[in-house]
């Protein structure tokens, strides 16, 4: 029960610190998030925790969830170009940090280091799991951008963002879960373990999209001065009926 109400907590944080980066720091504050959500999901995926009912589940859903609600809102008040700028930094943060971190471990540690075993338990994931996240990141990811604007043909009024938001997270977010189960855990696990695995990581991003809304209609409602002054309202919102 610890964990359950420890995440309820660590879930309110995580998008508290999602609506002040963008606050803050508007557009840029937006990409800054990318770059640190698609390092700081990976390194939390290492770690698992189990929740009631015996389910066993790894972090990183919360951190990865916000991936999206960032390409919707980017996607929502900028455009779809803009999304897709914000995916392709996401992917090359994640690339850089996989390589840089990869040569770090190579390095001969000192007799008396104390960081070498801790470095390579957090960043000593094998090939096929980096494989697994950095495809399961540009598909989705991408997938995501284009499902939000083709929805958004259909449901574009201002009060229908609830419908662009989730339909297009959640079924982007079922193709990143698949991929990714499938490259790093096929064959590693039997059928059932296998299958537990996706359902639960899955439900979990489904919660947390859903709770996350209401978080993306506030940061929406935000206002910058500087970006009223460089020609008014974001050309994705002149069209939000």
């Amino acid at each position: 029960m610890f964990n359950l109400l420890w995440g309820i907590l660590f879930v309110v944080v995580n998008f508290v610190f999602f609506l002040l980066c963008y606050r803050l720091f508007g557009k840029k504050g937006l990409y800054a998030w990318v770059g640190m959500a698609t390092v700081v999901a990976n390194i939390q995926v290492a770690k698992t925790i189990a929740m009631p009912f015996d389910i066993v589940m790894t972090l990183g859903n919360t951190m990865y969830v916000t991936l999206y609600m960032t390409s919707d809102l980017l996607n929502e008040r900028y455009g779809r170009k803009e999304a897709r700028g914000a995916v392709w930094f996401g992917f090359f943060t994640l690339l850089m940090t996989t390589v840089i971190m990869q040569m770090v471990l190579v390095f001969k540690p000192q007799e008396t280091d104390i960081a070498q075993s801790s470095l390579q338990t957090i960043f000593g994931l094998m090939p096929r799991l980096a494989l697994g996240s950095l495809t399961a990141y540009f598909i989705s990811q991408f997938l995501d951008v284009r499902l939000y604007a083709w929805i958004r043909k259909y449901y574009g009024s201002s009060r229908q963002l609830w419908i662009r938001s989730n339909g297009s997270t959640m079924v982007s977010s079922f193709v990143d879960t698949l991929i990714f189960c499938t490259i790093a855990f096929a064959g590693q696990y039997d059928w059932m373990v296998w299958t537990e695995i996706l359902l639960t990581t899955y439900l979990a991003k489904f919660i947390l999209t859903a709770a996350g809304t209401p978080v993306l209609y506030l940061a929406r409602s935000f206002r910058f001065a500087e970006e009223e002054q460089q020609g008014g309202t974001p050309a994705a919102t002149r069209n939000i009926s």
